[in-house]
């Protein structure tokens, strides 16, 4: 069986072998059996001498093939009758770089790479228009996302080797907040303005914005910057904490910046201590986002997104397609409540719809909730939410057109059934899409959040009722300086945090081991958040937010065009 991290990979070897499977497409079409492929494409005399050159081949590379093996092989070969050594050759190439238990291969581990091989050549097939665009749409669970961590002495990022417990240990969770402090300090410590030019002795101290560790504040006196963690270290007082030390703060005439300021986010202050040992805080923001450019630049080399690294010359020859593909377009519902008739009424019209447009959508994104009612302990009727799910499948299949041209992406919303609660959330259980499947075979079932990447465009998908959440946890009322739009707060919050979430874990409790998986860092192109609030959208320093709405309440969903980043805020008329 294909696992999730083979797919990802297919994905990669779509764009790095690309070029050389164009050039020995097959003219064999595929045919079920190995052995009868093998006859009927090269004769028997002909098929031995391509068994004795298959294993030669093999055993220079160091490899011994057991006899189902060889049959596999062969018959990937055989699909390539004009470049049957170029074919073989590049089958070696990529099984020597699986991590592989024994130099003795059998069907599996050959299978295995055949499988990545043929879907990366459907993605270069010249009359597969669908199959084309189909490949460079990739969705990435945030559950096979690599983690990186910073080493702040040599000033790198390197990844955790190793399974990732999804029970941690103490350790993990002070890990979780190490990492989020650190990679915000190691993003502030290249910003011009809180770093100290090496060479410059006439700053003055009213041009200083260099970084003060809490632990160093003790006997200064006068204007200090520092950065910390907003933390309640005892009930109803708040301290300032980086990995030196904490101090009590005093917000009470801080001016601001726009944003949520809640317990957990990370803040750079500048203030005095005062003679009792607070910090008063005089203005206070969020750290100052990067450039997304500057980022990748720093990181490169490094997979952070979870899409497979490109080199210079794939992102440009990929960005000329991801322009071109202006008959892309994503069609994003939050809230398709099944067991609720108005809102599958509702659906239906939009699938009419869309079934009856000339290009129809490349991707329909369908975000939960799921359920008119939360599907907790109480919750006894999953048999018929899994017939509801069947339903929805029998809805698809009638538009044909729609079922063969378009993609179907189903994310788990907060109250979906599932083990718990808790941020990252896996996939919809298996028993209750199994309807479903039969019905619409290629649909996509993924985290929340869950990743895109459609050419080089990074999206992130994140359903959550995020907004009220964060209103209510807010320390102190959100400046009205430069908005006083909720939803814009809300990206400004989450945008410099570089984390989808960044409540308490009181709040809303996350996973240790696998909080990366809800970073933002490099920013992303697109940002879509599922929330049950009003349905916006806003451009916030080149990345593209937007909130979809509630469509089982509202009759709101949103249509994205990835080719220019555009947002078509929509609603069925009541």
């Amino acid at each position: 069986m294909i696992s999730i991290r083979d797919v990802q990979r297919a994905s990669r070897l779509t764009l790095n072998l690309a070029p050389k499977l164009r050039l020995f497409h097959p003219i064999v079409p595929a045919i079920a059996k190995p052995s009868v492929q093998i006859e009927m494409g090269l004769g028997a005399a002909a098929a031995a001498a391509a068994k004795k050159k298959a294993q030669r081949r093999f055993k220079l590379r160091g490899f011994t093939l057991k006899v189902d093996a060889l049959d596999e092989a062969l018959a990937f070969v055989s699909r390539f009758p004009e470049a049957e050594d170029e074919a073989l050759d590049l089958l070696i190439d990529e099984i020597d770089k699986e991590s592989l238990k024994s130099s003795i291969l059998d069907r599996d581990a050959i299978r295995r790479v055949v499988s990545l091989l043929l879907e990366a050549e459907s993605a270069v097939e010249p009359t597969a228009s669908v199959a084309s665009s189909r490949t460079a749409l990739r969705v990435i669970d945030v559950f096979i996302v690599p983690r990186f961590r910073y080493d702040s002495i040599k000033r790198v990022f390197y990844e955790h080797t190793g399974k990732l417990p999804i029970h941690g240990e103490a350790g993990d969770k002070a890990a979780l907040y190490r990492d989020r402090f650190q990679l915000l300090l190691q993003r502030l410590s290249r910003d011009k303005y809180f770093s100290r030019p090496a060479f410059d002795t006439i700053m003055s101290d009213s041009d200083s914005y260099e970084m003060t560790p809490i632990q160093s504040l003790i006997g200064c006196t006068g204007r200090r910057w520092i950065m910390g963690v907003i933390s309640q270290l005892e009930e109803g007082h708040f301290f300032l904490e980086d990995l030196t030390a904490a101090v009590p703060i005093d917000l009470s005439s801080a001016k601001i910046t726009s944003g949520f300021f809640v317990e957990n986010t990370i803040i750079v202050a500048e203030g005095e201590l005062l003679s009792n040992g607070t910090f008063q805080v005089n203005t206070c923001g969020f750290p100052p986002l990067e450039d997304r450019d500057t980022s990748l630049s720093l990181i490169m080399g490094l997979d952070f997104f979870g899409g497979g690294i490109l080199s210079t010359e794939e992102t440009l020859r990929l960005s000329g397609l991801e322009k071109n593909a202006v008959n892309d377009m994503f069609v994003i519902l939050s809230d398709i409540w099944l067991d609720n008739e108005e809102t599958m009424e509702k659906l239906a019209v939009v699938l009419d719809g869309y079934n009856s447009v000339e290009v129809v959508p490349s991707l329909f994104i369908l975000m939960g909730n799921f359920c008119s009612r939360p599907c907790n302990l109480a919750f006894n009727s999953f048999s018929s939410l899994r017939s509801q799910f069947g339903k929805l499948g029998e809805m698809i299949s009638a538009r044909s057109r729609l079922k063969e041209q378009s993609r179907f992406l189903l994310i788990p919303g907060p109250d979906d059934a599932g083990p718990s609660k808790v941020l990252p959330r896996c996939a919809l259980p298996k028993y209750l899409i199994e309807e479903l499947q039969e019905h619409v075979p290629n649909a996509i079932f993924s985290s929340n959040p869950c990743r895109i990447k459609f050419y080089t465009q990074e999206i992130v998908l994140f359903r959550q009722d995020l907004l009220y959440r964060m209103r209510r946890s807010s320390l102190i009322p959100p400046s009205t300086e430069e908005t006083s739009d909720p939803f814009e707060h809300l990206v400004a919050t989450i945008t410099h945090q570089s984390h989808l979430c960044p409540l308490p874990l009181t709040v809303q409790p996350i996973i240790w081991n696998y909080d990366h998986c809800l970073r933002l860092y490099p920013t992303p192109h697109t940002i879509v958040l599922g929330d049950r609030s009003e349905q916006k959208a806003f451009k916030y320093t080149g990345i593209t937010c937007f909130n979809p709405g509630s469509f089982s309440n509202d009759s709101t969903f949103a249509a994205y065009r990835p080719s220019t980043q555009e947002v078509e805020l929509s609603a069925l008329e009541n």
